[in-house]
């Protein structure tokens, strides 16, 4: 007897749910809005003038639970600055095969060159196109900024970029950009 009951159960759950409004996303073609604060790909931001904001002080893999950092530091060179302090992340990658997408790195970042953004689609077919180098990391050069190396803003410091007081490229940046550009080019050809 109690076995017939259990069926009768068992079948009413599933008829309620028969006529219940379907909750499944059509995913392809409408993708679901995350929520604001969800941490998914990360982002290495910018300075307004194109500089990076890392200085890789490799504090963010030191704070990854999974060991999904890897960061190697250098030393900027007089004028060709890719960061506005003493060094930058010559290497900086990101294993999204191990990444639990917590956020302890963001937390240790002290400059906050580090963010996660609400991207959250990042399947691929292969798994060396899941280990994000630096150039796939790096925010976009926006409108007032140009590409590093090139030297700060005249007349301000470290703290300057840090307190915000850095609104946009200088024209002696674009100039120094533009004229060592070239040169840029054809040492990274005579490597190659």
């Amino acid at each position: 007897m109690g076995t017939f009951t259990g069926s009768f159960k068992g079948f009413g759950v599933t008829f309620a749910h028969m006529f219940r409004k379907v909750v499944t996303t059509d995913y392809p073609f409408s993708p679901p809005t995350p929520a604001p604060r969800y941490h998914g790909r990360h982002i290495l931001n910018r300075h307004p003038d194109g500089l990076e904001k890392c200085i890789g002080c490799e504090l963010c893999a030191w704070a990854c639970p999974a060991d999904a950092i890897y960061v190697e530091g250098a030393d900027n060179a007089g004028t060709e600055r890719y960061s506005p302090g003493e060094r930058y992340a010559r290497v900086y990658q990101i294993n999204y095969l191990r990444c639990i997408f917590c956020g302890l790195c963001i937390e240790a970042c002290p400059t906050r060159a580090l963010t996660m953004t609400n991207e959250f689609e990042l399947a691929d077919f292969s798994r060396e196109n899941l280990i994000f180098e630096k150039e796939d990391l790096l925010g976009p050069l926006l409108p007032g900024m140009i590409p590093p190396p090139h030297p700060m803003v005249e007349g301000y410091d470290e703290q300057d970029y840090y307190r915000g007081r850095v609104a946009r490229a200088t024209p002696a940046q674009a100039e120094y950009a533009a004229a060592h550009g070239a040169e840029d080019d054809s040492r990274d050809g005579e490597q190659a």
